[in-house]
This record gives C-alpha cells, structure tokens and sequence, in this order.
C-alpha cells in the first residue's frame, strides 16, 4: 500500500480518490474550494490538506485531475505547489486532458527534482469514475507507468502505455475526436427517427445490436430522446479537449473537419445555456433548428 495524494475532487476525482482509499492506501486530498476536501475526508475517510504541497509531502503517488492547462501548472509549480512538496522519485500521475505541450513542460520540471511524470487521461466519464471502471492512456518512462499501474487499477478497467511524456494525451485527443463524430451521428439518426414517427427508442436498442452500434448510441440515446441532459462530460469541457485536439491537428498539418464542425455546433449548445449540459445535448440543435426549444 502506498502514502498518496489527489488533487482535484470534481465530479472524476471524487470517486476516483474515494477508490484509492477502499484499496487500502493512505491518501490525502486537496481541493481549490477547501469546504469540498474537507467534505471528502469526513464523508469518505483519509485526510485532507490546504495545499498541493502540503498534501504531496512524503507521498509515494501524486495524483491531479482538475480543469485545464492553467489548472494544472497552479497545483503542480510555485511555493505551494505539488513539486515543492514532492520527495526524490516520487511520481506524478496527471489524469487532466491538457495539451501535451503542458504535459511535457511540467514533466521536464518534475525531472529536475528527480520526480517521475506519467500523463494518463480517462475515458469513461462519471459513470466510469464513480464504478472504478474507466479507460487510461498512458504517456511516460516506461518504469514509472509500471510503478503507477498498480495504483491507478483501483478505478481503472484498463490502462496502456503508449510511448513516452505526451503519448497519453495524444490518445486522449483521438479519443475525443472519435466522440464528436459519435455523438453527431447519433443525433442525426436519433432525430431522424423522431421525425419519422418511429420508436426512436427501440430503433437505439436494435442499431446497437449492428454495425451502427456505438457505446454513444447504446448508453445516451434513451436520455437524448427524453431531452435530458443534467448528468455526464459537460459540453464546456468537451469544447476545450476539442480545441486542444484542433490545435494539435494544426500543428501536425492535419485537417480534421468533423472535429471542426462539431466544436462549432457544441458552441451553439452553449449559446443555447447547454455549456454545463452532457455532450449527448448535441442534439439539441436540431430541435431549436425545429423550434422545439
């Protein structure tokens, strides 16, 4: 059993820090709004610290899964960041979707004080969080992919090793890219039924069984009928791994125009008030196109 510390407690890391504790391991938790660390701690069991660096101290393992670049640089770098409190060969475990430059800037920090440095983002969303049954992509030295392994398959069905720092979050760019096309064809489809007066419903449950199945389709097509959305990946999150997917695109002289035109119609879900609803609102569009909305 190793001494771990997990940074960010949203609607992934709750769970997935909740997991490391029932393994058996000692974890100590940090949170930005400190009210919801202590609330983890009281509910859950372990401790919780008023920073990064405090709740990195002596640990084994440091785990983060908070917003964005800029969040990620906040809990790992300056005088009460997670490397200031992270001992010789300790390792960093970022299951953030951030840029992969990010990733490798901070990883070369880490190096320099001896700390490994493992990019490993999810798939899965919450339900995968919350049932330890999520999807990780792993980018660093082999070695220390290994050491972190054991730890991470306390909420993990599966974690691979893709190559070295960044590799993981290049996964999880394609990931999301695969979604997007997903969702809008599910949409298309789904809508297409509605209007044809079929049983949108029972028409998901046998495509799924076929060559048009999709765990998209399978798992979000009763709640897109029923216009529900209050649950899931939020669209603002899905927007930001899609720009940072577009950016990597450019930059490898890549078009990827799916991509595109989905991030711009998930811009329309928010123009609607749909930033905080699940990706599958997609669909959306064509009802207000329709004036249902």
């Amino acid at each position: 059993m190793a001494k771990l510390a997990f940074l960010g407690l949203g609607v992934m890391g709750y769970p997935m820090a909740a997991h490391l504790l029932g393994a058996g391991h000692s974890v100590t938790v940090y949170n930005r709004t400190a009210e919801k660390a202590a609330k983890w701690a009281s509910e859950i069991g372990g401790s919780h610290a008023a920073t990064p660096r405090e709740a990195a101290e002596g640990a084994d393992f440091v785990m983060a899964c908070v917003g964005n670049d800029d969040d990620l640089r906040s809990v790992v770098l300056g005088d009460d960041g997670a490397l200031a409190g992270m001992k010789e060969g300790a390792i960093f475990v970022d299951h953030t979707t951030v840029s992969a430059i990010v990733t490798k800037e901070l990883a070369a920090f880490a190096s320099d004080q001896g700390v490994g440095w493992v990019d490993a983002p999810v798939s899965g969303g919450q339900a995968g969080a919350e049932n330890g049954q999520l999807a990780i992509m792993c980018g660093g030295d082999a070695a220390h992919f290994e050491a972190a392994k054991p730890v991470i398959a306390a909420y993990s069905k599966a974690s691979v090793h893709f190559g070295p720092v960044g590799s993981g979050q290049l996964v999880k760019m394609i990931n999301q890219v695969c979604i997007a096309g997903a969702i809008q064809s599910v949409s298309e489809g789904l809508y297409m039924a509605m209007k044809a007066g079929l049983d949108a419903k029972q028409v998901a449950d046998l495509v799924s069984q076929g060559a048009g199945g999709s765990w998209q389709l399978a798992n979000r097509a009763g709640t897109m009928v029923d216009n529900e959305f209050n649950h899931g990946f939020a669209v603002d999150w899905m927007r930001k791994d899609l720009g940072i997917a577009l950016a990597q695109g450019k930059d490898m002289g890549l078009s990827l125009p799916v991509t595109a035109m989905v991030d711009q119609f998930y811009a329309e879900v928010q123009q609607l008030g749909g930033g905080r609803w699940d990706t599958s609102s997609l669909i959306q569009r064509f009802r207000k196109m329709n004036d249902e909305i």
